[in-house]
């Protein structure tokens, strides 16, 4: 069984920084891309950053130059360091796995149980 966790949320004033971290376990062979993904308050959830198994990103033009988003392969773990945090970046962080591939070779995608970042004007 797979499962993603996440770490790092929490309350922090205008202007100040969380790193956020997320650890998929269980019988992993492979995990193509991993992200993170935010939902605000009445708001559809949406795509903050992604990284592949080679290291190529994508982030949404909102965060673009303050977050950076970073993975450990070997130990199945994505990062979220977020710097420069708005009151508009307040939402529970998602972390997703995508096309994860088992030990007994089951492709699936996975999402963790989100964590809340608040940041205080």
């Amino acid at each position: 069984q797979v499962q993603l966790v996440e770490s790092g949320g929490g309350l922090v004033q205008a202007g100040g920084s969380l790193r956020l971290s997320c650890a998929a376990s269980g019988s992993i062979f492979s995990i193509n891309t991993m992200g993170w993904y935010r939902q605000a308050p009445g708001k559809q959830r949406e795509l903050v950053a992604t990284i592949t198994s080679t290291s190529i990103t994508n982030y949404v033009d909102s965060v673009k130059g303050r977050f950076t988003i970073s993975r450990d392969n070997a130990k199945n773990t994505v990062y979220l360091q977020m710097n420069s945090l708005k009151p508009e970046d307040t939402a529970i962080y998602y972390c997703r796995a995508e096309g994860l591939i088992t030990t007994s070779r089951w492709r699936s995608d996975y999402w963790g149980q989100g964590t809340q970042v608040t940041v205080d004007s």
